[in-house]
């Protein structure tokens, strides 16, 4: 099974993985490999005992590598270099049984070590800024790559690319004399950005990252850390990539959401958001926070609103123990909002502080319907969010939240 590492740092802003499903680096080399990007030799085990005969079938020194969906996996001491099967095995025993940043390691790459003559830093990113990716290199890449970063923005070279166009070959040219590649590996680089480029538009990805892309003492390329990341948004285009997500990596209420077809996003707050429509769950938490709150997570059940939809998201949430209010903002048709406001008043009885607001057919009477239920109510999002943020002080100056 091929291989390749990850690079985790983010040098655009606006970047995140909060709406991205992030691959393990055995995966994301078995992408780039079938695309033709070059890789060392290597295969994943989740078994310790497989280790001995995979570094036997290399024959050679072997690089231990957890495999997790978390950036600082070398510094916390999940890559090992083994110079015998022996070794490889003991080694895979201590990494197999580690945690990192909270992660339990249950698969390593087990990988050819490959001797490095330089080391390059190259991806193509999605922009927020721009709205457009991005080609980003730099000859300094490596595991100090987000050290050395952070304070020599000149040595990373970047060019917009038109999403409609791809990269053009001269783009692939420009960079690599941005980064003073020697001339004589201009052909192999371009097209590893080629296909880069191609792994970045088939597969929805935000991020597609070598870090590094190394040439050997025999001036070949090799991929030898690489990361991808996914469009959560557009997974339904990839179910075979929708597979692969790392479950270990999502809360337990982002699991059940997700079963039932809902989106749960988990944040560092107090007021759980529902509605319906991602746009809205962002301006939501947008005044919520303008307004002196923090959003504890917001769950978008869909367009189309069911008392079955609204019955598992409320049930999620209140058994959310980091929620002290739970904002409500939906617009629904049918069934008409006064059903609604009617399912979320026996819904709602007695649980903690909440706030609805409903726009859609017959939303007036539907707020009536909460107002006689105790339930605060508005008009408008901006209200409704002040009322929010007034119960919250009120509860706080009481000791509640204590």
């Amino acid at each position: 099974m091929p291989g390749t590492c990850v690079g985790h740092f983010y040098l655009l802003s606006g970047s995140g993985e909060e709406d991205e499903m992030r691959l393990h680096e055995y995966q994301s080399k078995q992408i780039m490999a079938s695309y033709g990007i070059p890789v060392p030799v290597g295969y994943m085990t989740n078994v310790a005992s497989d280790v001995k005969q995979i570094a036997e079938d290399i024959a050679g020194p072997v690089v231990i590598k957890a495999q997790v969906a978390v950036g600082g996996r070398g510094k916390a001491g999940g890559i090992r270099l083994a110079k015998n099967p022996k070794e490889a095995y003991e080694l895979a025993v201590m990494v197999l049984g580690m945690e990192i940043k909270g992660l339990p390691v249950r698969k390593v790459l087990v990988e050819q070590l490959v001797r490095i003559s330089e080391q390059i830093y190259i991806a193509i990113m999605l922009d927020r800024n721009l709205q457009k990716p991005v080609l980003l290199a730099s000859s300094e890449g490596g595991i100090n790559f987000e050290e050395i970063s952070g304070y020599m923005t000149e040595s990373i070279a970047r060019i917009p690319i038109d999403p409609l166009v791809g990269i053009n070959d001269f783009q692939a040219r420009e960079i690599a004399a941005m980064i003073d590649l020697p001339r004589e590996h201009w052909r192999s680089f371009i097209r590893i950005i080629q296909a880069m480029w191609s792994v970045y538009n088939d597969c929805d990805a935000t991020s597609v990252e070598i870090n590094p892309l190394v040439l050997t003492p025999d001036r070949e390329f090799l991929t030898l850390d690489a990361k991808i990341l996914l469009d959560d948004n557009a997974l339904y285009r990839h179910l075979d990539l929708s597979e692969k997500r790392d479950l270990d990596t999502e809360v337990d209420l982002e699991r059940e959401a997700r079963k039932y077809g809902l989106s749960y996003l988990p944040m560092q707050g107090e007021v759980a958001c529902v509605v319906n429509g991602a746009g809205m769950a962002m301006l939501v938490m947008d005044l919520i926070k303008f307004n002196g709150g923090r959003p504890a997570c917001f769950l978008d059940i869909g367009e189309l609103v069911s008392a079955e939809k609204l019955d598992i998201a409320l049930d999620l949430l209140l058994n959310d123990k980091s929620a002290k209010a739970i904002f409500i903002n939906l617009f629904s048709w049918e069934p008409t909002c006064v059903k609604v406001a009617q399912f979320l008043r026996e819904k709602l009885a007695g649980s903690i502080p909440t706030v609805v607001r409903l726009s859609g057919k017959d939303s007036i009477e539907g707020m009536k319907v909460l107002q006689n239920a105790h339930i605060r109510t508005a008009s408008t999002l901006t209200e409704a969010v002040r009322n929010l943020i007034s119960i919250l002080h009120q509860a706080e100056e009481n000791g509640h939240f204590d």
